[in-house]
């Protein structure tokens, strides 16, 4: 059990013949106590400082825990949210190039039929010349095989 500034106040001696001066050993005593109880005061205050830094350092390691914690969760959802960031461009690709896949058939499709309305269009445009020179034909025939001097002195009814 460790000396208390009382059990030094307390303590006795045995007298001897050719012992300390009493007032002496006294005076002495009364300076030891009075330091050993600063010692002790001092020592309190570092114990008492001391559980206040272990309380700190414990609350900082808390702390600590916590932001690591929760930078390995602000990193995790980073990581998800450029996951899912490629998966949403990936898709947008897919549906532009779906797009633009339609986009090109059907301009393929449109020009295709044009192509065929152009080739009926040329068709029927060489049928109508075909047809437009057989009858001129026709006509300029019948104008070359009529008297027109007979023609014009005579009326013809229709």
């Amino acid at each position: 059990m460790p000396l208390t500034p009382l059990d030094i106040h307390n303590k006795e001696f045995k007298r001897s013949l050719r012992g300390y001066n009493e007032d002496e050993v006294n005076d002495f005593l009364d300076r030891v106590i009075k330091d050993y109880e600063a010692l002790m005061r001092h020592n309190k205050e570092l114990e008492e400082k001391l559980s206040k830094t272990e309380d700190q350092i414990k609350q900082f390691k808390s702390m600590e825990d916590s932001l690591g914690k929760s930078i390995m969760l602000a990193q995790e959802t980073a990581e998800e949210l450029k996951q899912n960031a490629r998966k949403e461009a990936q898709l947008v690709i897919r549906e532009a190039e779906k797009n633009a896949d339609r986009i090109v058939q059907d301009a393929l499709n449109k020009a295709r039929k044009t192509a065929l309305d152009l080739d009926e269009v040329k068709r029927q445009a060489t049928i109508f010349r075909a047809r437009l020179r057989s009858l001129l034909q026709a006509q300029a025939e019948l104008l070359d095989s009529i008297e027109w001097d007979e023609v014009a002195g005579d009326r013809v009814e229709v």
